[in-house]
Parts: structure tokens; sequence; C-alpha cells
């Protein structure tokens, strides 16, 4: 099943994608947020369907939103690709490299990016994101399955300055507004055959700049659930985003960055596909 959310911001309404058209899930009475993945929500909207025919179906264009309300935190992992650790000139990480993003920066799939103030150096980052779907503490890595709920297309954009230059932790680099564009839907877990498998690819302007694989994750989705749950617990509705393949501005020489009016295209296989337009601070 394709969760997705559409309407103008702090007006949004749930829907599902079936056969391609939006189908509008308003009169189940819930948004997909953190009480509706708690509580089995993905079972009892799986089955509310088979019991409803004849629901809205969305016609005209619509906005589309995040496939889920602002979750209790965005977790991101650092490095975890082979080839984008070797153009970053960084060591292949032992562990994990953990870090936040700001839920602010949650938006939609085809919203503006807004580069920030004073930014010089805003970069791309096509990333697969896991969606978790139940309370996780302690969890082995066998069970780790158990509490994803599904997955979605996430634009990790960056702030190399703010990341890399101004001291600190990497969290001021990524947590700009418009930071975290996801879906454009949530896709439950039973439809990815293979989330080790997946293509992915980012244009800017039309030039392709990432074109990857999965495949090339260094610690894998299971693992991550797993190693995370160690030193958090994660709440159904979080997102961990699960780093980026290399063809990021950063590896390029002379580096390359966004700048107001470049259009950035990325999908993954299976998650769909988003388009942004990128804008100057106002």
């Amino acid at each position: 099943m394709k969760l997705l959310r559409y309407g103008a911001p702090g007006t949004e309404k749930p829907g599902v994608l079936i056969d391609g058209a939006i189908v509008d899930v308003s009169a189940f009475g819930e948004d997909f947020g953190e009480k509706f993945f708690e509580t089995d929500g993905i079972k009892r909207l799986e089955n509310w369907l088979k019991q409803n025919a004849n629901l809205p179906i969305i016609n005209k264009p619509v906005r589309i939103a995040s496939p889920f309300t602002r979750p209790s935190k965005i977790i991101c992992v650092g490095l975890n690709y082979t080839k984008h650790a070797l153009e970053s000139k960084m060591d292949i990480p032992k562990e994990p490299i953990i870090f936040f993003k700001s839920t602010t920066a949650l938006s939609g799939p085809n919203d503006d990016l807004v580069i920030p103030r004073n930014s010089t150096k805003t970069d791309w980052e096509v990333e697969l994101a896991v969606v978790i779907g139940k309370k996780a503490s302690y969890v082995e890595e066998k069970d780790s399955l158990d509490y994803v709920a599904g997955f979605c297309l996430h634009n990790d954009y960056s702030e190399r300055e703010f990341q890399l230059e101004r001291n600190g932790q990497w969290v001021k680099g990524k947590s700009c507004d418009t930071f975290a564009p996801m879906g454009p839907y949530l896709v439950t877990k039973d439809e990815i055959a293979n989330f080790n498998n997946l293509h992915m690819w980012l244009k800017v302007n039309e030039k392709m700049m990432q074109d990857n694989n999965t495949d090339d994750m260094i610690f894998e989705v299971p693992f991550l659930v797993s190693y995370i749950s160690q030193f958090m617990t994660l709440l159904p509705g979080d997102v961990i985003s699960t780093g980026t393949p290399a063809g990021v501005g950063l590896g390029f020489k002379p580096p390359l960055y966004l700048k107001p009016g470049d259009v950035i295209e990325l999908g993954i296989e299976g998650l769909g596909e988003q388009r942004q337009r990128a804008i100057a601070y106002a």
C-alpha cells in the first residue's frame, strides 16, 4: 500500500495511491502520524478499504505533502555508502555515524527548496528513508523488520559550510527549513521485495549527478534499526534516513552547489520521484 497526504500546508488530508489515482481516505478519521502507526494503523486501514468502496478520487492537480505528519525525530546516517565516503575523503566508518535532522525541515516532495540566508554551499543527497511502525528499544537485528512500517524517498539537503566549517555537530547544516522533502508516498514494506537492491538517482538541471544502488550501503537497514535502538527509543512514525551514495556536490572538483533557479529531480525504484525548484530565502 502507498500512503500519502495532499493539500495546502496545514490542511493536508490522508490518502492512498490506488492504480495511480489518489483516493481520499479522510473518512477513515485519522492522519498518518505517531498514533496511527502505534495502533497498527496500516492493517486497520487495509481492512477499512476492503469494506468501503466508492471513496472520493482526486482528479484535479493537488500539492503532495510529506506522507506522514511531523515525526518525533529524523535520524540520519552519515557516510553509509562506500563510494560516498571515498569521495568525501573520509575513512569507512567502523560503526554508523548518527546525527539528527530537525523535524521542522520536513516538507513535501515537490515543494520549493529554500536556500538558507547566507548559504553558498547547499548540496543534494538522495536517500532511502525507513519509517518506524512501532516503539523500538534494544531490538535484535533479526527482529528489526518487525518494527518497520515502510520506506520512502528523502532528499537530505545539506549546507556544507554550516555542516563542516562552522564547528560543532552536523545538525546545523542539515536542519534548515525545506531540507527534508519526503515522499511522494510511504510504501509499506510488503511492497518492497529487496530494499538492499534499489536503483536510486538524482539530477540537477537534467544532468545526472547520482546514479547508484542501495547495494552500496555499508550498514544495511536491519542493522541500522537495531543499532540505533540501542541508544534511543524509536517511536512510531520516526524516520531513519540511511545515507546517500556518491555524486553529491561536495565530491566534485571543484565542488558544485545549488543556486536559485536550479531544478532538482530524484527517485528511488518503487518509491516514486520528487522535483524541487531552488529559490532564495526571502
